[in-house]
């Protein structure tokens, strides 16, 4: 079997779960926003401003607040020391765009003292930028070889997995991170008074629904993970 036409188990157990999770956890971060998005913050702070406000709290002074394009595009660049906001986000002064500020702004903390899990994951970004277009290659023509009993068959396949299981690092390492920039969030914006205590939990509503998302990137790369493996086992005797 030809890796690149999956079988019935591999829809069954890998592509529908991750498809459904990933559905899953998309709508609650659209329902999240769209709610939050409808709350004016009390201090009247744009996205932009708390931003801002967060990382002059913080001491950190080399990092730029601007807009970009998109729909919940937001991040922050370390190597470039950007931290960006959709426009919504950016020029809105909703609890949503004050939340998501705070959580960009929380990487770029993490950034600039030296939080270990994000240089970590930083450092894998080009690993998993070529696993992603390579992992799923390696192990089609491992396979294809290992079925023409071919030597190089098994070690082009352990390739592709070990592409498969960088990528679920690089996923399991992007949880800590995003609860951590949350987590300071949340305190920075109380601490500020950027937001009121009773306004903390409609932004951590949004914040949660948003690290699902990165819930579901995990557990899907684990299925595929496992999927491969399974498939290597499959097929190493023939």
């Amino acid at each position: 079997m030809g890796f690149w036409l999956p079988d019935w188990q591999y829809m069954v157990y890998v592509a529908l779960p991750g498809l459904l999770i990933g559905l899953w956890a998309q709508a609650r971060v659209h329902s999240a926003f769209r709610r939050a998005s409808q709350i004016r913050s009390r201090r009247g702070l744009t996205g932009a401003q708390a931003a801002q406000s967060i990382l002059d709290a913080a001491g950190i002074r080399d990092v730029e607040v601007e807009p970009t394009s998109g729909f919940l595009t937001d991040h922050y660049h370390p190597l470039e020391k950007r931290l960006r906001l959709s426009e919504e986000n950016y020029r809105g002064d909703s609890l949503a765009a004050v939340g998501i500020a705070a959580h960009e702004s929380g990487h770029a903390i993490q950034h600039g003292h030296g939080y270990f899990p994000l240089m970590l994951r930083s450092a894998l970004v080009p690993v998993c930028q070529v696993g992603s277009s390579l992992a799923w290659i390696a192990v089609a023509i491992g396979i294809a070889l290992v079925a023409s009993q071919h030597v190089f068959g098994k070690p082009v396949v352990l390739v592709g997995i070990l592409l498969y299981a960088a990528m679920f690092l690089f996923t399991l390492i992007t949880l800590p991170v995003e609860y951590n920039a949350s987590s300071r969030a949340l305190a920075t914006l109380v601490e500020n008074g950027i937001v009121s205590q009773d306004e903390i939990p409609e932004v951590r509503r949004v914040l949660d629904a948003a690290a699902l998302t990165y819930v579901a990137a995990a557990v899907t790369a684990l299925l595929h993970l496992v999927y491969v493996i399974l498939l290597y086992n499959r097929h190493r005797d023939d």
